[in-house]
């Protein structure tokens, strides 16, 4: 019997990346909060955070901004990351905002797309 791999329920591709961004919200102690941290694993509707200091939980509601470009997302988990002194965050973003790292989402997909052929008349 082979090792299967392990099931992914990701409904898009993600895009490994480096992005720092600010992020604030409350969290879980009720005190609000505004800081850097950075995005990884980025698709159309989520990330991967990490470097973030504020302690936050399931469900939470938090803000991002990206360049000029801000959105709200909902957070999917949270976890202490590897040195156990920053949170990481997997967060969904709210479908009533718009995608704030689109543009690369988007450079990208026309970078790997094929190119169209045009029959010369």
């Amino acid at each position: 019997m082979g090792v299967l791999p392990p099931y992914d329920r990701r409904r898009e591709p993600r895009k490994p990346v480096d992005l720092s961004l600010m992020v604030w919200g409350v969290d879980t102690q009720g005190e609000r909060f505004l800081q850097e941290a950075h995005a990884r694993d980025i698709s159309l509707s989520g990330a991967l955070l990490s470097g973030l200091n504020a302690d936050l939980k399931f469900f939470d509601v938090i803000g991002i901004l990206y360049g000029k470009k801000k959105a709200r997302y909902r957070v999917v988990w949270v976890r202490y990351d590897e040195m156990g002194d920053k949170m990481q965050a997997a967060v969904h973003r709210l479908e009533s905002d718009a995608c704030p790292w689109l543009d690369l989402l988007t450079e990208d997909a026309s970078q790997t797309s094929p190119p169209t052929n045009h029959p010369t008349p």
